[in-house]
């Protein structure tokens, strides 16, 4: 790997050392440069004129530009080339769906079917539902989108047995949960999320417009209802540069820290004494 040598001294490193900077972590400093005189959605010159501008190769380009798509700064779409990010959507960490969400930030959501059907349930599925082995699972395979952008791949897995006919409802419906409310009268009350990091599949990143191996969340999610009974199990693959989560956090058990005492403040534990002559 080329590199820069940099005067600058390390903290706390040893006296006369001088700290090496890979040559394309200084290009990606001066792309971020570029960029922040950009708005959002605008597009990045294309790497052939970034190598001549910076009097580089192509290869080290494509490094530093890489590494600003996978810290979300900018953003690679498929057959149009480097963009500077798009402010990210959130994504709340409570049981809310995909419409739900978009809705909350102005956008308009919709959803494509890629795939439906029956599967027989294998061993870690049956657990999930609650269900007997080689039991009729409806998986359900959707790209969801928001302003008629792709956002996620989302793959969920319900009882075929105990909602007969949902394929119907679905189409009628505005949302899976409203389907499950109206129609069953089934009301998702708790369920457990994990967030892991991936990378996009050649499939993934056709669907969601984007390029092989850059950075993905996947969001696994297994939901109940009132009665603690399985209703759900999903999986989604969201793009890693468009997404942030959000959650509130609590204090186990209601207890909140105590307040931290002011500078000049008597602590409350303490009565004042008599003042001194």
């Amino acid at each position: 790997m080329t590199t820069d040598v940099s005067g600058a001294q390390p903290r706390g490193g040893a006296p006369g050392r001088i700290a090496r900077v890979p040559k394309y972590y200084r290009i990606k400093q001066q792309l971020l440069a570029m960029a922040e005189t950009l708005l959002p959605g605008e597009a990045m010159p294309a790497e052939r004129l970034l190598a001549v501008r910076f009097g580089t190769s192509r290869t080290t380009v494509r490094q530093a530009l890489q590494e600003l798509v996978g810290e979300g700064r900018l953003d690679r779409i498929q057959g149009k080339g480097t963009f500077v990010s798009q402010p990210k959507l959130y994504r709340t960490l409570r049981l809310t769906s995909h419409t739900e969400d978009m809705r909350a930030q102005g956008l308009t959501p919709a959803s494509r079917t890629l795939d439906i059907g029956e599967i027989p349930a294998d061993e870690k599925l049956a657990d999930l539902l609650g269900i007997a082995i080689g039991g009729r699972v409806l998986r359900i395979e959707r790209l969801r989108l928001a302003g008629g952008a792709p956002m996620a791949i989302e793959t969920t897995h319900l009882s075929a047995l105990r909602f007969p006919g949902l394929r119907r409802s679905l189409a009628e419906c505005p949302s899976l949960y409203t389907a499950l409310a109206d129609v069953y009268g089934v009301h998702l009350a708790e369920a457990d999320e994990t967030i892991e990091t991936s990378l996009s599949t050649p499939r993934e990143a056709q669907l969601l417009a984007t390029d092989v191996g850059l950075p993905m969340l996947l969001l696994s999610r297994h939901s109940r209802d009132a009665e603690g009974t399985p209703v759900e199990w999903v999986r989604s693959v969201y793009r890693g540069s468009r997404y942030k989560f959000v959650a509130a956090l609590q204090r186990p058990d209601g207890h909140r820290s105590p307040a931290p005492a002011r500078p000049g403040n008597t602590p409350p534990d303490r009565e004042p004494g008599p003042a001194r002559p």
